[in-house]
C-alpha cells in the first residue's frame, strides 16, 4: 500500500493528526519568537542567558522539524478520560501553563509507548511519585519529515480488531535505505531494547546481541536515557564511548547529537591509554596487523591459546601477577639507611618508614614519594634553621640538598613504563620466557604494542591513583576486548555503570578478547552486573538472517540462531566464477543492478587486505568509483565500498557481495566461521556470494 493509498484509506485519522501537527508548529514558532534577538553586548549576565536562550533556539529548531514520533491515549487510574500524549525524541511544555505538550521520549510515561503491545489489561509505570497505574486506550506511529505529515499507522485501538499491524510501521522503517551512518531509533524501539535502556545506573550491563539487533544504538539511547533520569548524579562530560576504531566512530557519531546529548567524549581504548600515559610510550608499528591475523591459512596461532602475548597479557590472571609485582615494588621500595643530612645530623630509617608505611599509606606511590621528599626536606630546613653561623649554615645548606638529591636518587621512579619494562628486562619470575623476549625487544625501543596498554595504565593507577572519574562507560564490540582493559576502566569509578556489548559469533579477534561472557564475573561484584541477550535481529532480511544462522553452529559459540523481524527480500545467491574477468564482471553488474534498485550502500567483501587492493584497482579500471577501506581509516563515505571483512564488523550495507566464498579462504574452522558470519550479517537487503573451484564448507554443508 503506497503512502497516499493508506492516508487516503483514514481521512478523519489523517485530518485528526495534521490539525494537531499545526497546532504543535505554532506552539514552537510562538515559543521561539519569544525568546528574543541575539544578545551581542558585553554584560556577564547577559551573556550567561544568552547561552540558555541559543539552547533553547535550537532545541525549538530540531522539535520544528520532527516534533513527535508517537501517539499514546492513556488513561490514569482514577481519571475519567483518556489523555493524548505525543512522544518525541524531545520534551515542550505549554509556555503558559507548563503543561507537557510533547513528552520526551526518556520520560517515565513514555516506557509505556515501548512497552505495550495490545490487550485491555491495567498498565503501569514507575514515575518519581511511585507507580502509575492506568489504561492503553490508542497507540499511534507517526512519522513527520521536514513538518509534514507522511505516515500514520494505527498500532492499536481498545475494542478495536488489531490485527497484527503493530509491528507495520517498525517494517517500514527497517526497509528504509541506509546512508553512510547510524541512526538513532527512538521511534521504534522495541520492549526488550527499552528494558536495556531503562536499567538502573549503577550496574555493568553486559549485552551478548546477534548481528543486526541494534546493540550499538541500544547502548547510545541507553547513555541519553542515563543523562535524562540521573541529571544530579551524572554529566556527560564524566560518560565516555570506547569503539574499535576511528571509522566506527565516525559511523556512530551522529546519533547522540540526534538525540540532543553533547560533551560524552567517543575515542578508542588505545588513543585513550596514549594520552593517558602522557606521550611516555609510543605505540610500535603496526604494519599489516590485519593481514597477519586474517591472512588465508593456518599460520594463526590457536584462539584457545593463552601463550599468546595478547591473551596472556589482557587477562585477569595477569592482572593478579602485576599487582604481586606491585606490593613487592612497594614493600621494598624505601633503602634501609639513615639519611645523614651531615655529620651526626641524621634522620633514622625508621622515621622516614614511619612517614612512609603509616602516614601516607593511603596515598598512591608516586604521591606517597612526592610527600615523603618534601617532609624530609621540612625536616632538614628546620635542622639548618637551628645554626646560628651563616658560614656554617651555608655549607651545610649545600651539603643537606646534596645528600636529599642523593637520598632521592635512591627512590625508584613511580614511572609506568619503567616499571613495565623493567619486568621484562629481567624477566620476571610467572612470564612466559618467550613472551618476555620479544616483549623486551620493543619496549628497548621505547614502544609498547596495543596489548601493553591495558597493563600499562593499571600500574599507573596503582602510581599514581584515579586522576579520571567516569560515570559511565560504554564498551562497544566488547567481545574483542581483553578482560584487564574492562577491569582497569572499572577502577576508575566508585561503582560499576558500564553498558558493555558484543557478539561472541563475531569475535574475530579472539586471539585477544572474551570467549565467554563469564570471564568478566571476577570484575563485577555479583549484584552489581546483569546479562541481557538480544536475540531478534533488525537488520536484514529473512532470507540472509536464515542463512547467516545456519554459519553459527561453526563458531562454536554454543549461542542460539538469531530470530528475524519476517521482511522477505531476495534470496541469497552463490555464484561460481571462472575466471578473474568474470568475477569483475559479475560485481559491476550487481552493482549496477543495486544502483539501479537506489541502493545507497554496497560493499564488496574480501577476506585479505591485498585481495581488497587488487579489487578496488580492477573495478576502477571499469569506470567504476569505489572507496577502499583499510586499516587506520578513520571516514566511512558510504557509495560502494572494498572492505576487507575484519573491518567491515559493525557496519551495515544496502547490498554485500563476498568475493571470495571458497574453501581456500574459508575453512572449516571456528575463527573463519566468525569472519564468514561477519560478513554475510553486513547486508540489509541483498547477500550474493562468489567464489572459484571449491564452496566453502561452512556454506556447501549447510545448503
Amino acid at each position: 500500500m503506497s503512502q497516499t493509498q493508506e492516508l487516503e484509506d483514514a481521512p478523519d485519522m489523517y485530518r485528526e493528526e495534521s490539525g494537531r501537527l499545526r497546532q504543535t508548529l505554532e506552539e514552537i514558532e510562538r515559543q521561539r519568537s519569544e525568546i528574543g534577538p541575539v544578545y551581542h553586548g558585553p554584560d556577564f549576565v547577559e551573556q550567561l542567558l544568552e547561552e540558555k536562550r541559543e539552547e533553547a533556539r535550537q532545541r525549538l529548531a530540531l522539535l520544528g522539524t520532527e516534533p513527535y514520533f508517537g501517539r499514546l491515549d492513556f488513561r490514569e487510574k482514577g481519571r475519567p478520560e483518556p489523555n493524548p500524549l505525543y512522544i518525541g525524541k524531545r520534551g515542550l511544555d505549554r509556555k503558559e501553563s507548563g503543561e507537557p505538550y510533547i513528552i520526551d521520549w526518556r520520560a517515565p510515561v513514555a516506557s509505556l509507548f515501548y512497552s505495550f503491545t495490545s490487550g485491555v489489561e491495567p498498565v503501569s509505570y514507575e514515575a518519581p511519585e511511585g507507580t502509575i497505574e492506568g489504561d492503553v486506550h490508542r497507540k499511534r506511529n507517526l512519522q513527520i519529515r521536514d513538518r509534514t505529515l507522511q505516515r500514520v499507522v494505527e498500532s492499536y485501538v481498545r475494542g478495536g480488531e488489531n490485527l497484527g499491524v503493530s509491528d507495520e510501521f517498525l517494517l517500514y522503517r527497517l526497509g528504509e535505505r541506509k546512508d553512510n551512518r547510524l541512526r538513532d531509533i527512538v521511534s521504534t524501539i522495541q520492549s526488550e531494547q527499552d528494558k536495556i535502556i531503562r536499567a538502573p545506573r549503577n550496574l555493568a550491563m553486559i549485552i551478548q546481541g546477534a548481528a543486526g539487533s541494534g546493540k550499538t544504538t541500544v547502548a547510545l539511547h541507553r547513555l541519553a536515557f542515563l543523562l535524562y533520569q540521573y541529571k544530579e548524579q551524572m554529566k556527560a562530560e564524566r560518560m565516555i564511548i570506547f569503539a574499535p576504531n576511528s571509522m566506527f566512530l565516525d559511523y556512530i557519531s551522529g546519533v547522540l547529537p540526534e538525540l540532543g546529548v553533547g560533551n560524552v567524549r567517543q575515542t578508542t581504548f588505545a588513543d585513550w591509554a596514549l594520552e593517558k600515559l602522557e606521550d611516555t610510550v609510543r605505540l610500535a608499528e603496526q604494519t599489516g596487523e590485519g593481514a597477519r591475523w586474517f591472512s588465508v591459512g593456518r599460520e594463526r596461532p590457536a584462539i584457545d591459546d593463552d601463550r599468546t602475548p595478547e591473551r596472556f597479557k589482557g587477562s585477569l590472571r595477569f592482572k593478579e601477577w602485576l599487582t604481586e609485582e606491585l606490593d613487592r615494588f612497594e614493600r621494598d621500595y624505601l633503602p634501609d639507611a639513615d639519611f645523614e643530612a651531615w655529620e651526626r645530623r641524621t634522620l633514622p630509617a625508621r622515621q622516614i618508614r614511619e612517614w612512609f608505611d603509616v602516614e601516607y599509606r593511603h596515598y598512591p606511590l608516586a604521591v606517597r614519594r612526592e610527600r615523603l621528599v618534601a617532609r624530609i626536606n621540612r625536616w632538614l630546613e628546620m635542622q639548618l634553621k637551628e645554626i646560628g653561623d651563616a658560614k656554617i649554615r651555608k655549607d651545610r645548606t649545600k651539603t643537606g640538598r646534596q645528600r636529599l638529591k642523593a637520598y632521592e636518587k635512591k627512590l625508584p621512579a613511580a614511572d609506568a613504563y619503567s616499571f613495565y619494562r623493567s619486568l621484562f628486562d629481567r624477566k620476571a619470575d610467572g612470564l612466559p620466557p618467550e613472551i618476555a623476549e620479544r616483549t623486551n625487544a620493543y619496549m628497548k625501543k621505547g614502544a609498547a604494542k596495543p596489548e601493553d596498554l591495558p597493563a600499562l595504565l593499571w600500574i599507573r593507577l596503582r602510581f599514581r591513583g584515579r586522576e579520571e572519574t567516569f560515570d559511565h562507560v560504554v564498551l562497544d564490540e566488547a567481545q574483542d576486548v581483553p578482560p584487564l582493559q574492562i577491569a582497569v576502566l572499572n577502577e576508575m569509578m566508585s561503582e560499576p555503570s558500564f553498558t558493555i556489548l558484543g557478539d561472541l559469533a563475531q569475535g574475530i579477534h579472539a586471539y585477544r578478547g572474551i570467549r565467554r561472557w563469564e570471564e568478566l564475573a571476577a570484575v563485577f561484584p555479583e549484584d552489581r552486573n546483569a546479562y541481557h541477550e538480544l536475540r531478534m535481529s533488525y537488520r536484514s532480511t529473512l532470507e540472509i538472517i536464515e542463512f547467516a544462522n545456519r554459519i553459527l553452529p561453526f563458531t562454536e559459540t554454543s549461542l542460539p540462531p538469531a530470530q528475524p523481524v519476517f521482511r522477505s527480500g531476495d534470496p541469497v545467491k552463490i555464484v561460481e566464477t571462472l575466471t578473474d574477468a568474470e568475477k569483475i564482471r559479475y560485481i559491476t553488474e550487481f552493482i549496477a543492478e543495486g544502483r539501479g534498485r537506489d541502493m545507497q550502500t554496497i560493499a564488496v567483501i574480501a577476506r585479505t587486505d591485498e585481495h581488497c587492493r587488487r579489487l578496488a584497482g580492477e573495478l576502477e579500471r571499469t569506470g567504476l568509483e569505489v572507496r577502499l577501506i583499510a586499516e587506520g581509516q578513520t571516514r566511512y563515505g558510504g557509495g560502494v565500498s572494498v572492505v576487507p571483512v575484519y573491518l567491515a564488523k559493525g557496519l551495515e550495507f544496502d547490498a554485500v557481495l563476498i568475493a571470495d566464498a571458497d574453501d581456500a579462504h574459508y575453512a572449516a574452522d571456528p575463527q573463519d566461521a566468525k569472519l564468514l558470519y561477519v560478513a554475510c550479517t553486513r547486508a540489509l537487503h541483498r547477500l550474493t556470494l562468489l567464489y572459484e573451484g571449491t564452496l566453502t564448507p561452512l556454506v556447501s554443508a549447510t545448503s
